[in-house]
């Protein structure tokens, strides 16, 4: 779920999401509106069980980098902060400590809670796309996963269908049934 929007700056975004008062907010700058941003239950579940499985590809391999919903990044001059994102370590050597990491993610997973606006959501893609960064938004409801990449045509995948890596995560795969199954 997420609030309504206060309209401001980036600066005062910035000067905002660093009072004491908002230290333990999810706070998300999209579009030059603030977002608080609260999942629903599903939403948050079915972000854990990608980013356990995104995780559980990652680290043994020591490819990089991984947040859940808590770590932001900054991307087109917005501050955002993804259900699950990746960054790898050609890009970033060590985790980054900031707030918002400077850098935008490699991948960026979201996925839609009943309050999500579809401007929110559109803005957000298309300033991940610009940034380079591939975009997988899972919908709940749906039980789909809609695939956004930098110059290709968007692809939908069923409920029956696989999440293949790329060239972001390759050899990465993930079962979208099973997803929407252990969410269940």
């Amino acid at each position: 779920m997420v609030t309504k929007p206060i309209t401001m700056t980036v600066e005062q975004f910035d000067q905002y999401a660093a009072l004491p008062e908002n230290a333990d907010r999810l706070l998300e700058y999209v579009g030059g509106e603030i977002y608080e941003v609260v999942s629903s239950g599903l939403s948050s579940m079915i972000a854990v069980i990608v980013g356990a499985a995104i995780s559980a590809f990652v680290l043994p391999r020591k490819l990089g980098f991984f947040t859940g919903s808590d770590g932001g990044y900054m991307v087109a001059g917005e501050r955002y902060m993804p259900d699950v994102a990746f960054i790898s370590r050609t890009r970033q050597a060590q985790p980054h400590t900031e707030g918002y990491n400077s850098l935008a993610p490699d991948l960026a997973v979201e996925v839609l809670s009943p309050s999500n606006s579809a401007d929110e959501i559109a803005t957000k893609v298309a300033n991940y796309l610009s940034a380079g960064t591939i975009v997988w938004v899972f919908d709940p409801i749906k039980e789909q996963v809609r695939i956004f990449a930098p110059g290709k045509p968007v692809q939908l995948i069923p409920r029956d269908g696989v999440i293949d890596g790329g060239d972001v995560l390759p050899g990465f795969t993930l079962k979208i049934a099973e997803v929407f199954d252990a969410a269940k």
